[in-house]
């Protein structure tokens, strides 16, 4: 690929964040946590970033958004707004896995193995681990007993993630902030072949349409 400028999107938690690094390097962002209200926030701080940088959306080469796992709402605003910003501007939307961005940045080197973990709530938490910078599980989801397991059978790792306290690490390692820099990186990385972005959901929304349908 040619040096062309890339927006990451990441809205699965409580955070609205986007970056955008041009071709020279640079890179801009935006982050502000706001609990919900996505979708009113996210196109106004992307305008605003593109604007910031100077670079025109029609000058995009990727977009990579955030895929989840994280909140329904905001996993599916995020990777809504990239598929429809890729559609209108040119660019190539990606899907980024949340736990693959947060793995990087906790072993940028690819160095070590590190079990990113989500908080999904209700006592449940999901993981994938990953091996020097490569994933060595699937998604898996379970309880602490079931994800304290998992550290027993990988020896040495490090925790990441919104899960890592349920697991008995330290909280203030660990920056709640999501993982831009990790995801611009996957985002350029990913294959030219790669699919447009789906959500990737923990369990089924609990809202539901007339008749039981989720949406």
């Amino acid at each position: 690929m040619g040096a062309r400028p890339i927006l990451a999107i990441d809205t699965t938690g409580p955070w609205c964040a986007a970056a955008l690094r041009r071709a020279d390097g640079e890179v801009f962002t935006r982050a502000e946590e706001i609990g919900r209200g996505h979708a009113e926030h996210l196109a106004p701080m992307v305008a605003d970033l593109l604007d910031a940088a100077g670079v025109a959306p029609n000058a995009l080469q990727r977009i990579a958004v955030a895929a989840g796992p994280g909140s329904f709402a905001g996993t599916r605003v995020g990777v809504a707004f990239a598929r429809g910003l890729a559609l209108a501007s040119g660019a190539r939307a990606v899907g980024v896995s949340s736990l693959a961005a947060i793995a990087r940045r906790a072993d940028p080197d690819g160095d070590h193995t590190v079990l990113a973990v989500h908080d999904a709530k209700r006592g449940e938490l999901v993981w994938t681990v990953f091996a020097n910078g490569a994933p060595v599980t699937g998604l898996e989801r379970g309880d602490v007993d079931a994800a304290t397991a998992v550290l027993a059978e990988f020896g040495e790792i490090r925790l990441a993630g919104s899960g890592a306290a349920a697991l008995g690490a330290d909280p203030a390692h660990f920056d709640p902030a999501p993982p831009l820099d990790a995801l611009l990186d996957l985002g350029e990385a990913a294959p030219a072949d790669a699919p447009p972005p789906a959500p990737v959901y923990v369990r089924p929304p609990d809202a539901r349409l007339p008749g039981g349908v989720a949406p």
